[in-house]
């Protein structure tokens, strides 16, 4: 009885929720088929192992994570963009711990193929950015500098490593603020391009 209506995606969801209660090492074949009250054995009809129930969890999640930045950025531009998408950012990872870890791992071509997730991720990336006139390759300068600087002070806020008693929130404020600075100032790319 139980084992009727399994499917991947329900594996995904379960899995997904699974990492946001035991972290995302701690989604494993055996916890999910607990959940659903069924033999391990009874998963694998629906994937093929770990490894790819882990990699769906992260496609699954990524996508779930770029949606809500999405639509907290929509009809925003320049800073008003930038700080919308770096507080969605934010309250994701923090309510989602699991979830935004699931985020952090790559996904398999095969897998992605069939899925729109890089590319929502991009427009609504690159749309935040598009403001502040970078072209390549500032462009993905800028956002791998977004990116290790939310995904940094995202993490060490999880793990309680601002023992300052400076208030967390207005930091965060103030750091963002600093990035809005810092891309309408970007500096003048040096590099030479070929041709």
């Amino acid at each position: 009885m139980a084992r009727a209506g399994l499917t991947a995606e329900r594996l995904t969801v379960a899995a997904a929720e699974l990492a946001d209660e035991a972290g995302f090492d701690g989604i494993t074949v055996s916890a999910l088929a607990r959940r659903f009250g069924v033999k391990d054995a009874s998963l694998y009809s629906h994937v093929k192992n770990l490894r790819e129930l882990r990699q769906r969890v992260a496609l699954y999640t990524a996508g779930e994570f770029i949606d809500s930045i999405a639509a907290a950025v929509a009809g925003r531009a320049g800073k008003d963009a930038l700080i919308a998408f770096a507080d969605a950012y934010r309250a994701y990872a923090l309510a989602h711990p699991g979830r935004y870890a699931a985020t952090q791992h790559r996904v398999d071509p095969e897998l992605l193929a069939g899925s729109t997730v890089m590319a929502r991720t991009a427009d609504t990336t690159y749309g935040m950015l598009r403001a502040y006139g970078l072209s390549e390759p500032d462009l993905t300068d800028a956002v791998r500098l977004l990116r290790s600087t939310f995904h940094g002070y995202i993490t060490l806020e999880a793990e309680g490593g601002f023992g300052h008693p400076r208030d967390v929130q207005k930091s965060w404020e103030r750091g963002v603020e600093a990035l809005h600075v810092l891309l309408e100032h970007w500096p003048a790319n040096e590099e030479k391009c070929d041709g």
